[in-house]
C-alpha cells in the first residue's frame, strides 16, 4: 500500500484492499464492462493519520468503481482415480472474475435535524414557568 488513503471493504463476500487507480480482481458480478459500480460496504477506511472502523461497517463512505472487464481465471484440473477398479474421473473448471478499478473514495454526509435540540432546550423554559 504506497498511497496514504485506502479501504479495506467486501464486494462480493470477498475482503480486498481497495485503493485510487487500482485494480482489483473480485468474484463475478452481474454488471457489464464499463458500467460504474459502488461498494457501500467499507470495513475500514484509512485516510492518512486517521483510521475509521466500522461495526460492522463505516457509515457514509462509498468507493467508485468501474469495471473493466469480465473474465475466466485458468483451468484447474481435477483428476481421480481408484486404483485396480478402472475408475477415472478428468474435469476441468475456470472460474469467472470480474476486473475493477478504483475511481475514488466519497463520503456522503447526510443532514442531521435539530429538532432534538429544540426540544431539549424547550422543556426547561416550560419547567420554568410553573
Amino acid at each position: 500500500m504506497n498511497t496514504e488513503m485506502y479501504a479495506i471493504a467486501d464486494v462480493a463476500g470477498d475482503q480486498v484492499v481497495l485503493e485510487t487507480g487500482k485494480k482489483v480482481a473480485v468474484p463475478k458480478l452481474d454488471i457489464e464492462a464499463g458500467k460504474k459500480f459502488m461498494v457501500d460496504s467499507v470495513l475500514y477506511l484509512r485516510t492518512g493519520d486517521t483510521v475509521k472502523i466500522g461495526n460492522p461497517t463505516v457509515k457514509d463512505i462509498q468507493i467508485e468503481t468501474v469495471v473493466v472487464e469480465q473474465k475466466r481465471l485458468p483451468k484447474v484440473i481435477v483428476f481421480k482415480k481408484k486404483r485396480r477398479k478402472g475408475y477415472k474421473v478428468k474435469k476441468g473448471h475456470r472460474q469467472p472474475y470480474t476486473l475493477l478499478e478504483v475511481k475514488g473514495i466519497q463520503t456522503t454526509k447526510k443532514a442531521k435535524s435539530k429538532t432534538k435540540t429544540a426540544i431539549k432546550t424547550a422543556e426547561p423554559e416550560a419547567a420554568e414557568k410553573e
